[in-house]
């Protein structure tokens, strides 16, 4: 027997930040970064708390793969203050961080009443809006540690596309190929089901569709839009049923040599997509095709690509990615990141079992052994 639930209740649409102004007389602590504030995005959210005798802290101490110490930092704030709401505004880094936060905080001092946790994003990638997964960075490790917990996930969800209209192209590109990511894995993922797939494959669709339209004309006001509720449906698929070795990898190399998360999962793809897809040999007519071999050909087929075989699904599933990735610049290694040849042997051992151990790991469609974690990234190389 399994449980499905969609516990996130989603606000999307024309002024959906609006849900805000029906807040009152409540104590609100607002999780954020340093651009919302400087940018005037913040505003957004206060213009909406202040009318209806709300009160309210701002913490913005949150930067990119938030580490431990902001972490700590932001449970000091809330236990101090004593929020009813939380309100994450901002990318993934700034949900993520607000999840432990908050998780962190209740753990620390059980209160009767639960605060409400809305989560607010400004950028259409990490889904993070409607997970249960949090990821929190060791700096002085250089790990990423991915949190899995359904007391992370998000009360409420706000999907305004005003919100994400001024994101620049390459974050656009990064995050939407996290968008792609999660999709997939979601599709492929040993815990598949119908419902994670309806989801995976509406966001598959959409990102093909309409990432090229909203990395070339940010003012696309529809391809923001279908971008957004893609990012929602992914995380909505992926919460369901778990991600695989391709953000297993990504969050320790991401970590290791300071790239994009998004940047990093699209460097992967590919490889791990031919890794998990395990295609028998020309000369092996008579071999069967694995069950992810068959759904990535299926994706091929949802995005209009040819597929008379299996074997050529999976092969035009790979050529479209490489497309789009050509087209959004994204690097197809990490020499073109600047990582060399000595730095990934140097951090080769820690890649592999940092990887092994994640928690991702378990849902992906092939077990990897050590061999396979490292023969994908000397083809990333």
């Amino acid at each position: 027997m399994e449980e499905i639930s969609f516990r996130t209740k989603i606000y999307t649409g024309e002024n959906a930040l609006d849900r805000l102004k029906t807040i009152s007389s409540e104590k609100i602590m607002i999780i954020s970064d340093p651009y919302i504030v400087k940018s005037g995005i913040i505003q957004e959210v206060v213009s909406r708390l202040e009318s209806n005798g709300n009160a309210y802290i701002i913490f913005d101490n949150i930067i990119p793969d938030p580490p431990l110490e902001t972490v700590a930092a932001g449970v000091k704030e809330l236990l101090h203050f004593s929020p009813s709401i939380i309100i994450a505004i901002g990318g993934g880094s700034a949900i993520d961080a607000a999840k432990a936060i908050k998780d962190f905080s209740e753990k620390l001092q059980p209160k009767e009443a639960k605060m409400t946790f809305i989560a607010v994003p400004t950028t259409s990638g990490t889904g993070s809006e409607v997970t249960s997964f949090s990821v929190i960075t060791d700096k002085d490790k250089g790990v990423k540690y991915p949190l899995v917990a359904d007391s992370l996930l998000p009360d409420e969800a706000i999907l305004d596309t005003a919100l994400v209209m001024t994101v620049p192209s390459t974050i656009t590109a990064d995050t939407g190929m996290d968008v792609l990511t999660h999709a997939l894995e979601a599709y492929v993922s040993i815990k598949a089901n119908s419902f994670s797939d309806a989801f995976a494959e509406k966001a598959i669709q959409l990102v093909f569709e309409y990432l090229p339209r909203a990395y070339e004309n940010g003012n696309d006001l529809e391809a923001r839009e279908k971008i957004h509720q893609a990012s929602c449906l992914a995380g909505l698929a992926f919460n369901m049923v778990g991600l695989g070795i391709n953000h297993s990898i990504a969050h320790v190399c991401g970590a290791q040599f300071k790239i994009a998360h998004g940047r990093m999962n699209a460097i992967l793809l590919p490889t791990v997509i031919e890794y998990n897809a395990d295609l028998p040999g020309y000369d092996n007519r008579n071999a069967s095709f694995t069950a992810a071999a068959k759904k990535y050909a299926h994706a091929a087929k949802i995005i209009d690509s040819p597929i008379p075989s299996t074997r050529s699904g999976v092969k035009s599933l790979l050529a479209r990615i490489s497309k789009l990735k050509k087209t959004l610049n994204i690097p197809e290694s990490l020499t073109e990141c600047g990582v060399t040849k000595e730095q990934l042997k140097e951090a080769q051992e820690k890649i592999i079992t940092t990887a092994l151990n994640d928690a991702c790991t378990v849902t992906n469609p092939r077990t990897p052994s050590r061999s396979d974690i490292e023969t994908i990234i000397d083809k990333i190389q």
